[in-house]
């Protein structure tokens, strides 16, 4: 297999930062509340490591639906304004309109590149971003940027996927689609999910910021599903590759790939046919020195 096969050539062409989150905004619009009742416990440990006080500023970056800073956005207060921003417009529409549902007045939505954020210097008392970094082209820069926004003492509080090994439910098809030849193995540092999987390269990439940190502790996370077919579906929303590969393959393609994931994630099935598929989360903690 090489690159011409339509569905690498497919993801080639939409290989952008934006364009890929921009195609899956209204899925992921649709599975809000299923994503938030699996991530409750990221999205609320992440608010309660930053700790923001009422009348602080605090930037959300990579937000999606916004679902994490919208917690910390009740915990400010009216007198403090969350920035709510993701590079994908069409999810800044996504997490305003689930804003205005909840009659949040003081949350400002803007469309942001994390690596060049366009905030002054020192103009914000705490980040968060659940889930962004590791999906950046250059985690590096973005993280560096995060600490020239901070004001001295402000806090970052993120969350990273932990390695492809511990994270079936995401990996899964990838997997059967490079088994396959379907598509290339991505070169090491390529944005994805399990990129910053390991431990030691984030603290790196932390302290290389000029970010002081703080903690990073695993958070178990499972994802639950009525059925394999309900997890292909939920899945076919929430991921870019997913939903390209359903657009590209032929039908033998596509049941080869189903079969092969469904056999990887078969040991998660539960006596009522439900999957109960482990994943782990880190969540950590990195200040701007004062």
């Amino acid at each position: 297999m090489t690159s011409e096969s339509p569905l690498a050539a497919r993801l080639a062409a939409s290989s952008g930062k934006v364009r890929q989150w921009s195609s899956v905004a209204a899925g992921w619009e649709r599975r809000r509340s299923y994503v938030w009742e699996i991530s409750q416990g990221v999205g609320s440990r992440l608010v309660e490591l930053l700790d923001p006080q009422p009348g602080a500023t605090v930037l959300e970056l990579a937000a999606g639906p916004g679902v994490t800073g919208f917690v910390a956005a009740e915990r400010i207060g009216s007198s403090g304004r969350l920035i709510s921003t993701d590079v994908a417009p069409e999810m800044v529409a996504v997490a305003e309109h689930r804003g205005s549902e909840l009659g949040l007045a003081n949350v400002e939505y803007r469309v942001v590149d994390a690596e060049a954020i366009g905030l002054p210097d020192g103009s914000v008392d705490g980040v968060l971003c659940r889930w962004g970094y590791m999906l950046m082209p250059d985690p590096a820069r973005a993280l560096r940027e995060t600490r020239r926004v901070l004001a001295p003492g402000g806090g970052v509080a993120f969350a990273v996927w932990a390695e492809a090994d511990v994270n079936l439910w995401g990996s899964s098809i990838g997997r059967a689609l490079l088994e396959l030849g379907l598509i290339e193995r991505p070169p090491p540092d390529a944005p994805g999910p399990f990129r910053l999987g390991d431990a030691g390269r984030v603290r790196e990439l932390v302290s290389d910021a000029g970010l002081e940190a703080l903690q990073l502790e695993d958070l178990p996370i499972t994802w639950s599903h009525e059925s394999f077919d309900d997890y292909w579906d939920v899945t076919a929303d929430l991921s870019f590759l997913l939903t390209a590969a359903l657009e590209t393959l032929d039908a033998g393609e596509l049941d080869e790939v189903r079969r092969r994931t469904a056999a990887a994630l078969a040991p998660f099935t539960q006596p009522d046919g439900a999957l109960a598929i482990p994943g782990l989360c880190r969540v950590g903690l990195a200040r701007r020195p004062g």
